[in-house]
């Protein structure tokens, strides 16, 4: 038997009045999710564990089975993974947003999705300055910094503050003063670079500065192959994805045109997983697209991006002679802007069958699944 996992990044929300009261995944069309609940069953998943940030690291980890209790270290390491760097055992790994902080508020925590290209010719030009800390370019906004013999700090993900003033939020403990000294060091270097020049021309957000947050040292997972008996693979945009697929000895499936925003190719991403699960036992196919949208706070585009996560499931579907499964890692509401820790629905297609109709919050309150810790997901999907 075949799995696949098509995990839709912070599907899950709240009523909205302008959606006459419906949820976004209520609200949107999504007629093989909705078929998938139909002839499959459905429950909710507890993914956030008490002590932890609502953060896809961790619900991410939950879902493929690995506790945090016993394995998260910070998003910083996961993420180094992903790049290929070999951290030593006392670098600590920070995530290092590019930002738009204006008149003392975080504005943007991804400086208008700042390109790849952009991203790096940033980071070009403020290395030398950090002759302390190695910063690495990523994808977009998201890029990296370590700390040799760092000692970790307490650090506040940008994305939770948009619209509020930074003073309040800014790290502390052990490499603050270094972190501090960083992000002084990158408003100087970025405030006349021409990346930001073209970016104020064009009427687009600069990089006003860089922002380090979820710093640890290297983990150690149990390998997947070890824990579960199959071959698993991951297809992601996002580093941190694929940092915790190189944890667990998965493959990493790289996707051209797979962007980790809302014009990501949602189409390459069906085919590749298609062709994936030739070979692999176990895909988890991630989408980041409505989670992005939630963080703007777009109603049309979390319901667009969950009708094209749909579209996904459709191909999928069609052609995939195996399980499927369907979820998202945390809610992502429009009414916050940022992640909330509540039990997400799920629905498991090719196994058994219960009496929901619909995928979507409410409904998955029925399903005979009812409510589970994440860490278990993968051995009720396996049974």
């Amino acid at each position: 038997m075949k799995y696949i996992v098509i995990l839709g990044d912070g599907m899950a929300d709240e009523p909205i009045p302008e959606l006459g009261g419906k949820t976004p995944l209520e609200y949107a069309r999504t007629p093989h999710m909705d078929r998938l609940a139909a002839e499959g069953a459905c429950g909710q998943l507890r993914t956030i564990p008490d002590g932890y940030e609502a953060g896809s690291d961790i619900a991410n980890m939950s879902i493929l089975g690995y506790a945090p209790e016993r394995y998260y270290t910070g998003r910083g390491p996961l993420e180094a993974m992903s790049m290929g760097i070999d951290l030593s055992p006392t670098d600590v790994a920070y995530r290092c947003n590019l930002v738009t902080v204006k008149d003392g508020g975080m504005a943007d925590f991804s400086a208008g999705h700042i390109s790849s290209t952009e991203g790096a010719a940033l980071f070009a030009a403020l290395a030398p300055a950090l002759p302390d800390v190695t910063i690495k370019a990523g994808v977009s906004y998201r890029n990296l910094l370590v700390v040799p013999q760092g000692k970790g700090a307490i650090s506040t993900p940008p994305h939770d503050i948009v619209g509020q003033d930074i003073a309040g939020h800014l790290p502390t403990g052990g490499d603050a003063p270094l972190l501090l000294s960083s992000m002084a060091k990158s408003r100087e270097v970025f405030a006349r670079h021409p990346v930001n020049l073209a970016r104020a021309e064009a009427g687009k957000s600069p990089a006003t500065q860089i922002w380090s947050w979820s710093g640890g040292r290297r983990p150690s997972f149990p390998p997947f192959k070890d824990k579960y008996g199959k071959n698993g693979g991951i297809i992601s945009a996002v580093d941190l994805l694929k940092g915790i697929a190189r944890c667990a000895g998965m493959e990493v499936i790289d996707v051209p045109g797979a962007t980790g925003y809302l014009d990501t190719d949602y189409e390459a991403k069906a085919r590749y997983a298609l062709d994936a699960i030739r070979h692999l036992d176990f895909l988890y196919l991630h989408i980041e697209s409505p989670d992005e949208a939630g963080h703007l706070g777009s109603v049309e585009e979390k319901v667009r991006a969950i009708e094209r996560v749909d579209d996904v499931v459709g191909m999928i579907h069609e052609q995939f002679d195996g399980v499927i499964a369907v979820l998202p890692d945390h809610p992502t509401p429009i009414s916050i802007k940022t992640h909330s820790r509540e039990p997400v629905p799920f629905v498991i297609w090719g196994k058994e069958q219960d009496t929901t109709t619909q995928f979507s919050e409410h409904e998955a309150q029925k399903g005979s699944y009812g409510i589970r810790d994440a860490t278990e997901f993968l051995s009720l999907l396996f049974r």
